[in-house]
């Protein structure tokens, strides 16, 4: 069975790297040139690339356009965005997942292929932290603290308990933590089912 791996961008104060803010602009300003390989042979390992609506549509603006070495893993492999509200997935090789989040998840993880890697939006990433679906959380944190943002994780009714697999330090300054659930267990609430807008 896949697994689901949240790959997410967040500050030293735990803050989501979310487009258009402080902290966005900080992340494109770092140059990193041991970083950005070993991102791209992870982002290769991926099966399948889901997402909310706005990521979504954010990067099937900008990647199929881009000549930076992640757009190849990210437009050649399929991707599910996530929405109750997009009409049409234009980018190559994507559909529109508009059911249960849980249930389009549980689909997924049966079908054959590589890691399931989440992306974001921050919305749609904590859907899935309520509803236990993470199944490996990989953070890369910015040497930076944003002081403001979107908190990637809130709204929670208890504490999601994760254990420490393996992390990384890069020249830049940019930290890779990976996190499983503790002791295999999902904690998230499991009482909301929202969906990428």
């Amino acid at each position: 069975m896949r697994q689901v791996v949240l790959q997410f961008w967040v500050s030293l104060d735990g803050y989501s790297c979310d487009e258009g803010t402080g902290l966005y602009r900080v992340m494109e300003e770092i140059s990193d040139d041991e970083h950005e390989a070993y991102f791209v042979t992870k982002l290769r390992r991926a099966g399948t690339h889901i997402m909310g609506r706005v990521t979504y549509q954010d990067m099937a603006e900008f990647w199929p356009k881009s000549d930076h070495p992640i757009a190849a893993p990210m437009n050649d492999i399929p991707k599910v965005v996530f929405s109750r509200t997009l009409e049409a997935a234009a980018w190559p090789e994507s559909r529109i997942a508009s059911g249960d989040t849980a249930q389009e998840i549980a689909r997924l993880k049966q079908e054959p292929g590589g890691e399931i890697v989440a992306h974001g939006g921050t919305q749609f990433v904590r859907s899935l932290i309520r509803l236990g679906l993470v199944d490996e959380y990989r953070l890369y944190v910015l040497p930076v603290a944003a002081g403001e943002g979107a908190p990637l994780f809130t709204d929670l009714v208890r504490p999601v308990v994760l254990r420490l697999v393996t992390s990384r330090a890069f020249p830049s300054g940019i930290l890779e933590l990976v996190y499983s659930p503790a002791d295999g267990q999902h904690l998230g609430t499991g009482q909301s089912k929202p969906s990428g807008r």
